[in-house]
């Protein structure tokens, strides 16, 4: 059955109007479009949660800290489309910039402490622009459920303390990061990377694998744990890291020494191509 296309917030709104008064639950996944099979785990895990699933495809331009990652972000509308159709989406909400951002937008949302280290540090101002798009997203759609991949760590956890703090009526569902049989984390990203490059990806998986399989093994130091990781890189010249830590999966804070659950985090480049992941670790019995 054909998906609600809506391009304004009134669209979308009036179309959601018809399942609210069903009593029905509204999941949304927010999504930049691209879609991937990733997207496509949120959208079935959404759909098998609730009476109405929404999809948002916008593509928004405050959370790019490089204008011409912005600019040369894919959009593929059709194909998007015919995905969420597929998989069962009752409404797409695709609006232009202009909708979401009629005026300069003076208001936005901050999240301190989450966003200091890792992506935020290397991407000035982009979890603003994460967190005020998805509270408007969360105001214009008001959906009982979002939805958010693991593989995007510090946006979830970003995500989750804005509802928190700002007490949302909606409650964030995350789901498991989905990983070509190579290990690399599905992301719009991999279509930009040469053969060559698509090659040498999976060593970012590997690295991740042996700093858990050090702290599994015993190890308490973070030192240790990343050294194990920095070692599996360093065999493959192609990748430059940006940044390799041992966190706190709460705070998003390095740590130094590893005393409970933690998440190994990693962005590297592989030529012009940034790529992040990264893995939870239990906390081990001593």
């Amino acid at each position: 059955m054909p998906a609600i296309l809506a391009a304004t917030v009134a669209e979308v709104r009036a179309a959601l109007a018809d399942f609210r008064r069903r009593g029905q639950l509204v999941g949304l996944v927010p999504t930049m479009g691209a879609l991937h099979a990733g997207h496509a785990a949120l959208i079935e895990r959404a759909r098998r949660e609730c009476g109405c699933m929404a999809v948002s495809i916008f593509v928004n331009p405050i959370q790019f800290d490089r204008r011409e990652d912005y600019e040369a972000y894919a959009i593929r509308l059709p194909d998007d489309v015919a995905l969420c159709e597929s998989l069962g989406t009752d409404v797409i909400f695709a609006p232009a910039a202009e909708e979401m951002y009629p005026a300069p937008q003076s208001v936005f949302v901050e999240v301190a402490g989450l966003t200091d280290h890792l992506c935020g540090r290397f991407r000035p101002g982009h979890f603003r622009g994460v967190a005020t798009v998805v509270a408007k997203l969360f105001h214009i759609v008001a959906p009982h459920r979002a939805y958010f991949g693991e593989k995007d760590a510090q946006q979830l956890a970003v995500i989750q303390r804005m509802v928190a703090d700002l007490n949302m009526p909606v409650e964030i569902v995350p789901v498991a990061t989905v990983r070509d049989p190579d290990g690399l984390a599905v992301s719009s990203r991999n279509r930009r990377l040469s053969p060559e490059e698509r090659r040498a990806a999976p060593a970012l998986f590997q690295a991740l694998q042996a700093a858990a399989q050090a702290v599994a093994s015993g190890a308490r130091s973070a030192a240790e744990a990343k050294a194990a990781a920095l070692a599996v890189l360093e065999a493959c010249p192609e990748i430059r890291v940006e940044y390799l830590e041992v966190v706190d999966p709460a705070t998003m804070a390095p740590v130094e020494q590893i005393s409970g659950p933690v998440r190994i985090a990693a962005a590297v480049w592989l030529g012009a191509t940034r790529l992040i992941d990264n893995l939870y670790c239990p906390a081990v019995a001593r």
